[in-house]
């Protein structure tokens, strides 16, 4: 069992499943991180407002907020390994496919809602799920590296848009972007993404474990600490996902060219890179609350920045990282707190609730932003908005209980 090995153990046994999930996470977000570049461009074709163009990314992420817990309950039944597999493929061919809109508003949106459907199961409970299945002793890296997925959307992507977009123009741009990610990714996800849920091969040497430990999917949905989590989880994405899709716009009303915006906007996902993988080793040394407590802070002085620094490089590169920081340890933080509390059982339903908290926060916070800059033509008043959000998700999650001994034995490690 997964239990009975030292962490060098497990990343001997297992070191691939978290690689694979890792590009697996990344494709799971192309439509969320991979859109920024776009907003302006499309806009400025299409004649529409940016909260109309952003409108869409609402569209598929509030789906993904109703469909998110059923995701997870079948991915605790089933294993994650088919949801992952066949939705990377439908995902890129869907993003790929808004380069074919026309000028219809509505067509735009119908495109949207073909991105959410796919979208429902890439989404972050698979990939997880099958990582926590197979790592005790080192879960909080293992987990990071999976989750490392995103930092690399983050910083990629917007430079894989903005050159997609000078080289083939806007619609082919889409399918450029979501074509050769796919050629990246697949491959090894289809080679080596597998859980302990999942029909493994013959040389497999660990069964399905389906005796997991851990509390009833009611219990965890009335717990206190749940409750904190999933409101933590909102604020989060509400103010985060907002400033990395609206990042190119905010540094490109500064002055900043396109490609200068991107590169900046990348740093976000560079920096949350390593706040992932630091995340991951602190979280397996210190209380998990106490780590995302001060990390959720971060944005605040980034925010900050962005509302004074003027057109300094220094400063917003700066910005750009302390944001990207807290992007990266975020769904670490939850992910393991759900696993410590509430142990693996009905990890896949408790994290697709999260996860309704999560793409709520996604659905509306770009929106908000986008309805703010189109009202008073700049983003100053978003800012303020995220820092406020931001000091009450690190409240949130530095309230919760640092000790929590429930379900230590059955996961085989000793709780904060």
């Amino acid at each position: 069992m997964t239990e009975a090995l030292t962490a060098r153990g497990e990343w001997s046994r297992y070191g691939l499943v978290p690689v694979a999930a890792g590009l697996g996470y990344a494709t799971s977000v192309i439509h969320i991180y991979g859109i920024g570049p776009y907003i302006g461009p499309v806009a400025e074709a299409m004649g529409w407002s940016r909260t109309e163009v952003t409108f869409g990314l609402t569209i598929a992420t509030l789906v993904q907020a109703i469909g998110g817990i059923f995701i997870g309950l079948a991915v605790d039944r089933f294993g994650p390994r088919r949801f992952g597999v066949v939705g990377i493929a439908l995902l890129t061919l869907a993003f790929a496919l808004l380069g074919t809109v026309g000028g219809s508003l509505s067509q735009w949106y119908l495109l949207w809602g073909l991105v959410a459907l796919v979208s429902l199961p890439v989404q972050a409970s698979v990939w997880t799920s099958a990582v926590a299945s197979r790592f005790a002793r080192s879960r909080g890296l293992a987990l990071a590296v999976t989750l490392c997925g995103a930092s690399i959307a983050a910083g990629l992507f917007p430079i894989l848009g903005t050159w997609a977009i000078r080289t083939f123009g806007l619609r082919l741009a889409f399918a450029v972007h979501g074509g050769l990610w796919f050629l990246v990714a697949a491959p090894v996800i289809f080679l080596f993404f597998r859980g302990a849920h999942d029909r493994g091969r013959r040389s497999d040497p660990e069964p399905a474990r389906r005796d997991l430990a851990g509390a009833s999917l009611g219990e965890g949905l009335r717990s206190s600490v749940y409750h904190r989590l999933f409101v933590a989880s909102l604020l989060f994405t509400f103010t985060i996902i907002a400033l990395v899709v609206h990042f190119v716009s905010i540094l490109g009303d500064r002055g900043a060219d396109a490609m200068t915006a991107a590169a900046i906007a990348s740093f976000v996902g560079w920096f949350s890179l390593a706040g992932r993988l630091g995340t991951g080793v602190l979280l397996d040394r210190f209380p998990a609350s106490l780590v995302g407590a001060a990390v959720f802070l971060l944005p605040v002085i980034g925010c900050l920045l962005l509302l004074g620094s003027g057109t300094s490089f220094v400063a917003l590169v700066l910005a750009s990282g302390l944001i990207g920081l807290t992007l990266g340890a975020e769904i670490d933080v939850v992910v393991y707190l759900i696993t410590r509390h509430f142990g693996l059982r009905n990890f896949g339903g408790l994290y697709g609730g999260v996860l309704a908290a999560l793409s709520i926060g996604t659905a509306l916070g770009p929106l908000v932003a986008a309805l703010i800059h189109d009202r008073t033509g700049s983003y100053a008043m978003f800012l303020y908005l995220a820092i406020a959000a931001m000091g009450a998700s690190s409240l949130a999650i530095g309230t919760l209980p640092r000790t929590d001994r429930k379900y230590a034995p059955a996961i085989g490690l000793a709780c904060e």
